[in-house]
């Protein structure tokens, strides 16, 4: 599956502040993900990133 910058994707456990939404902020080597509920930003690898995400 192909992600694009500002895409809302869902992952399969929520953030400990209920949401599961994301939106991609960075593409590349690293995944950059700003949570949708309370804006928190996280970087994961690639091959973590694409584990953990269910669909757009």
């Amino acid at each position: 599956m192909e992600y694009n910058i500002g895409d809302i994707v869902k992952t399969k456990k929520q953030h400990p502040c209920g949401s599961k939404e994301w939106e991609i902020t960075r593409i590349g080597v690293d995944f950059k993900l700003k949570c949708c509920g309370c804006q928190h930003v996280v970087v994961l690898p690639r091959e973590k990133a694409l584990k953990i995400i269910m669909k757009k």
